[in-house]
Order: C-alpha cells, then structure tokens, then sequence
C-alpha cells in the first residue's frame, strides 16, 4: 500500500522560510515523479513545483520561482520542499503527490494535478503579514 506523509509545515512571518518534507512507501521511489501541490480556502489545487526521477529536471510555477526548491534524496524515499521568501498568498495547504515517470511530460503536465495518481493528507502553511 502506498502511503504518502508530508511534514514541516507552520505559522511563519513573511520573508521567513519552511522546509517541507515527503516520506513515500509502498512504491519503487526513483521510478516516480514527484510534486508539490497547494490549495488554499475557495480556490483550485495549484501545482507549486515538481521534479524528475532523478533529481535532473525541474517544473516551477511562476509565483514561486525564484523563492522555492524542490528536491528529492532517492535512497532515503523522501521530496522536499525549500521555501524562502515566503508571502502570505503562499499560505495553503501543501500536498505532495506522485505519479509514474514518462520522458515525455510537458511542463503543463508536470505541473497539473490531474497528472498524479498518490496523494498525502497535506501540510498546513500559514504566512502572517
């Protein structure tokens, strides 16, 4: 069984900076693409940034370019999450998701929630101004 476990969230002021962690079991690591997702009250689930099997190429969304780092360490089975800068429009709840790798993901699709079949439950991120 797949599970998926976010952690690392917080109450952070703006221009502080979190880490968030992703632990996977249950599913061969290295054979998937990972991803950051968020949500916030009333809006659509957005893809924040996500990352290839290997660690090689990298998907931003425009509104944290710049501020967050996605990276993943295989032989522990765990994504993480750097964000810097942080503005209160980053607060939300933040998932991690999984899907299988293909070479031929289009950034739309490395970026779209549609596109990952593991999810975890979130982690909280609020940004007080």
């Amino acid at each position: 069984q797949v599970q998926v476990v976010e952690s690392g969230g917080g109450l952070v002021h703006a221009g502080g900076s979190l880490r968030l962690s992703c632990s996977v079991t249950g599913l061969t690591f290295d054979d998937y693409m990972m991803g950051w997702f968020r949500q916030a009250p009333g809006k659509e689930r957005e893809g924040v940034a996500s990352i290839t099997w290997s660690g090689g190429t990298t998907y931003y969304a425009d509104s944290v370019k710049g501020r967050f780092t996605i990276s993943r360490e295989n032989a522990k089975n765990t994504l993480y999450l750097q964000m810097d800068g942080l503005k209160p429009e980053d607060t939300a709840m933040y998932y991690c998701a999984a899907v299988l790798w293909t070479p031929f993901m289009t950034t739309a699709e490395a970026l779209g929630a549609s596109s990952y079949n593991y999810w975890g439950q979130g982690t909280q991120v609020t940004v007080s101004s």
